[in-house]
């Protein structure tokens, strides 16, 4: 088939390259024009080095970019990690239509940062969709879907790159074939089942010690490697990844208040919240680069008393 690509960073470059290695055609690839002085995008270089037609437009409701899609006489349009909006006059071009993949079980968890909420929420599932892009978000019908579990101390990065990243690139190479062969089958989303959360920044990924060990753990999971959950010592930020949760079975097997270092070892340190305690193995000091937790307590003078997050 001949393809018109639209995306961005890795993913992008990993489905451009699925669909080169299996010999379709990729007429052109658009993707967003960097920003001064940042480095070109991971996609743009891959698709620079094969010989690709890229097209970098500030917007895909521009004419210009209407007109390049129009000279590309492409079967299908593939949307693959795409943060620019691409209207309907845009994506309706290719013979086919466009289709587009989402990290989550559309129709719920629309928005941006779809793959941090659920694991922050505690779900035990998520999946993908590739779907048809519409001028809502990520509103459009659905054409295929895949579901994967969220292990109990699984993070953001086990759930994207052990699960959504490879299951999304085959998902796009299956959902590409039954549209161009005429075999898919479009259902339209459940507006009553919909859900819709916005970006999981730094605002976001604050720990909030009074909150329940498990919150806190499933916030901490979602933002591991990034945004990166975080909380205070002395007033700096500190940064919180690898850690592992203890729940307490007992009141009287609880020590300490929420937020207090209760105990300092060579695996790192315990922190203390409600109905439980975080067991933090690496940190990130404001300025710093990651470490093991016990190294960071031992040149910060951590010590089993001093409360987080003031």
């Amino acid at each position: 088939m001949r393809i018109a690509f639209i995306g961005q960073q890795d993913f992008g470059k990993a489905v451009l390259e699925a669909f080169l290695e299996r010999g379709d055609e990729v007429a052109a690839v658009f993707c967003a024009p960097e920003k001064p002085g940042a480095k070109p995008d991971v996609l743009k270089t891959a698709a620079v080095e094969k010989g690709l037609t890229v097209f970098q437009f500030p917007s895909l409701k521009s004419p210009e970019a209407e007109a390049a899609m129009r000279g590309l006489n492409a079967d299908i349009g593939i949307m693959a990690y795409v943060l620019q909006f691409a209207p309907q006059s845009f994506v309706s071009i290719p013979t086919h239509g466009t289709i587009q993949y989402h990290p989550s079980l559309l129709p719920r968890y629309r928005g941006p940062s779809s793959i941090n909420w659920p694991i922050a929420r505690g779900e035990l599932q998520t999946g993908l969709t590739i779907f048809r892009p519409t001028d809502g978000l990520d509103e459009g019908p659905v054409i295929l879907q895949k579901s994967c579990p969220i292990g109990a101390d699984a993070t953001l990065g086990d759930v994207y790159f052990d699960n959504l990243f490879p299951m999304g690139v085959a998902a796009m190479l299956e959902a590409a074939d039954l549209v161009v062969a005429g075999q898919h089958v479009e259902i339209d989303q459940d507006e009553d089942a919909a859900s819709y959360e916005g970006w999981f920044r730094a605002a976001e990924a604050e720990i909030h010690w009074s909150s329940h060990a498990e919150q806190i753990y499933n916030l901490i999971r979602a933002a591991n490697p990034a945004p990166g959950a975080w909380t205070t010592h002395d007033g700096k930020k500190l940064q919180i990844f690898d850690c592992s949760l203890h729940r307490i079975r007992k009141l009287a097997d609880v020590v300490g208040k929420p937020g207090e270092v209760i105990a300092v070892d060579d695996q790192g340190f315990s922190v203390c919240a409600q109905g439980g305690q975080i067991e933090v193995r690496k940190v990130k000091a404001e300025g710093g680069k990651k470490v093991a937790a016990a190294e960071f307590a031992r040149e910060a003078g951590l010590a089993v008393g001093q409360v987080l997050g003031r």
